[in-house]
């Protein structure tokens, strides 16, 4: 028995590699199947961050002041930091559903014990 017929220590075999290589190929899973709920909730909250703040019509009045600043210029400036909030709560929701299909395809078992929803298995 040669030095090529056992495995690496440490090296654990790869779900979906070639029996004996433990080697990922091409076609080895690195995620599982995904969930829409999450991706659709971060696409909202970012199209919410982009599409508001480019529509003057719903903010171009200098009542309320606050501060002696028009309602226009504050307006505008209260949407850098909920953009960046919203920007951040959507990173999170996408990391996290990235962590879960990681770990899905690691164990090798199902995402979800209902199994994917239409369209969203991936060859």
């Amino acid at each position: 028995m040669s030095h090529r017929d056992r495995p690496e220590p440490g090296r654990r075999p790869v779900h979906g590699a070639p029996p004996g290589t433990g080697q990922p190929t091409r076609n080895t899973a690195t995620r599982g199947p995904a969930r829409r709920g999450k991706y659709v909730i971060a696409g909202v909250l970012l199209s919410l961050a982009i599409l508001l703040p480019l529509m003057p019509q719903t903010y171009s009045f200098n009542a309320p002041a606050l501060g002696g600043m028009p309602f226009f210029y504050w307006y505008q400036l209260l949407w850098v930091p909920l953009s960046a909030a919203l920007s951040g709560v959507a990173y999170w929701l996408v990391n996290t559903e990235d962590r879960r299909r990681r770990a899905v395809a690691r164990e090798g078992g199902p995402a979800d014990p209902d199994g994917p929803a239409d369209g969203d298995e991936r060859p």
